[in-house]
């Protein structure tokens, strides 16, 4: 029985790291808030849309997870280099290759299908979400360009539209600023983790800033890219004042952590703190338009 426990708690270890876990739940977060946002502004109820909320939330999910899947089986050869990386069951062996491939273009294939159901304009920004991190991030910018990360955030930043749009017509205020958040806070967030990385990205030949031009050029753009979400609160005022106030607030801390940077005797240590504090960042950012809205689905 131990041994069958342990071989279930193996397993399900293999089955976070494949789908990237935590990733994935950044992710799929957002399509919910993008869905209920929508569903608030045009005044419709949840209930009525439970068919669709389930079609954009499981297609969404596949789909992304799909992509992170194919993500494992083409980089198994850096992720071999990496300490962060040597335990996923792509590199330990514990899953086969070929499996992983066919599980991940699988569950891109289904996930996309399930989008359509909802509107096009869901399933399209879907493919782009798939397609940039697929295509565009892993097997084309990732190993040659620093300009990677930037074109990797355009693959998470396309996930509350998705929510939105399954609704909506995506060519509104609020979705396109829900996409800019995520899109700007992606860039000081990796560049947190490659700062904290850096001598792995740089012996698996990964062009990460840091590796590329260092860390003070990397801490001035976390400076310039944190700086950049300050205005974007504003412009969701439509979520009420408490949002605003929050979110400001949310974004000074940032700012106020990305500074310390430039002062810091302690460059991981410090880079620790800005992961942390861009994980709750965000979580609250998509969190909080669901908390001050709730009254209205009462």
């Amino acid at each position: 029985m131990v041994a069958g426990n342990g071989g279930l708690s193996q397993f399900l270890r293999d089955v976070r790291s494949l789908f990237k876990g935590p990733v994935l739940v950044v992710n799929v977060l957002p399509i919910f808030t993008g869905f209920w946002l929508a569903l608030f502004f045009n005044g419709y109820s949840f209930a009525d849309h439970l068919d669709v909320f389930v079609l954009a939330m499981v297609g969404g999910t596949l789909l992304m997870g799909g992509a992170l899947v194919i993500n494992n089986w083409y980089d198994v050869d850096i992720d071999t280099i990496m300490e962060r990386t040597k335990k996923r069951p792509t590199v330990t062996g514990h899953f086969s290759l070929k499996s992983v491939l066919i599980t991940g273009i699988a569950m891109s294939v289904i996930g996309q299908v399930l989008l359509l159901f909802t509107t096009y304009e869901a399933a399209i920004y879907g493919f782009i979400g798939w397609f940039s991190y697929v295509v565009l991030y892993t097997m084309w910018s990732k190993r040659r360009y620093t300009l990677n990360t930037v074109i990797g955030s355009v693959s998470g930043a396309v996930s509350p539209m998705i929510g939105w749009t399954a609704i909506d017509s995506g060519f509104q205020l609020v979705p396109i600023i829900l996409f800019l958040i995520l899109f700007i806070w992606q860039m000081p967030h990796t560049f947190a983790i490659a700062i904290r990385k850096y001598d792995e990205y740089k012996a698996a030949g990964v062009a990460m800033l840091p590796v590329v031009y260092g860390l003070p050029a990397t801490k001035r753009q976390i400076f310039v890219y944190i700086l950049c979400l300050l205005p974007l609160p504003l412009y969701l005022v439509s979520l009420g004042g408490i949002f605003v106030l929050v979110a400001m607030l949310a974004n000074l801390g940032f700012l106020a952590v990305a500074i310390l940077g430039f002062y810091a005797k302690d460059d991981m240590k410090w880079a620790r703190v800005l992961f942390l504090y861009s994980v709750n960042y965000i979580t609250i950012i998509f969190l909080l338009p669901i908390a001050v809205t709730l009254p209205a689905f009462g």
